[in-house]
């Protein structure tokens, strides 16, 4: 019988920005990208020079640097977040309708977003929880969800309720049809496609753990 290898490559679950900082390493070098509201900004505070990615805002701005703070904040410089950034050598502004362009037009290699809810096939879930009293808010997250050559999600795994938001099937309004190929959480990292969900590694607990936690059948990285 063979050795059975762990996955776990921490023993703690992440915290946000360390999640920001593995999610950030993975990206390919030269790619353009977009980093949705939320957590996903924080991504752009741990890009590296060498790394030579261009972020894109859909506000209308592409070479975005990290956020910005005290003397280098700009009230007029802002991603779509309503963040202050810092601009890099090249940055460039352009109309609302020219950002969505490049979102529809298939010019981004990577688009980084939140979620309620990612299915087993890649359907994305992010927009609206359906219930009475919430705000809808799909922004550009349709347009990033189906423009985007890949699609990266962070989120935590478990709701405030203890519930995975990795499931079967997405019982949320759905923003994107099979278009998930990575899901970032604060306890695994997740790969999906058409052979069903992949666990890459994961943090502060076991492969058999992760399994009890989310309601579909996972395979384990080799």
């Amino acid at each position: 019988m063979g050795t059975q290898t762990s996955i776990q490559t921490s023993e703690k679950p992440l915290g946000r920005d360390e999640l920001a900082q593995l999610v950030a390493r993975d990206i390919a070098p030269g790619s353009f990208v977009n980093l949705g509201i939320g957590q996903p900004t924080l991504v752009s505070n741990y890009l590296t020079e060498e790394q030579n990615i261009t972020l894109h805002t859909e506000n209308g701005m592409l070479g975005m640097g990290p956020a910005a703070e005290g003397d280098e904040i700009d009230g007029d410089l802002i991603n779509a977040g309503k963040i202050p950034v810092t601009e890099l050598p090249g940055a460039s502004y352009f109309h609302h309708a020219d950002s969505f362009a490049i979102m529809r037009g298939g010019h981004l290699d990577i688009c980084v977003l939140g979620a309620f809810q990612v299915s087993a096939a890649g359907d994305l879930a992010n927009w609206h929880t359906g219930a009475p009293d919430a705000i809808p808010a799909v922004g550009g997250a349709m347009d990033l969800a189906t423009g985007a050559k890949d699609v990266f999600v962070m989120m935590t795994l478990l709701t405030r309720e203890g519930v995975s938001k990795l499931v079967e099937q997405c019982t949320y309004p759905l923003t994107g049809v099979g278009c998930v190929t990575r899901v970032y959480t604060d306890k695994a990292v997740f790969l999906t496609g058409p052979d069903g969900v992949t666990v890459r590694e994961t943090f502060g607990c076991t492969f058999e753990e992760i399994q009890e936690l989310v309601p579909l059948p996972l395979k384990k990285a080799e």
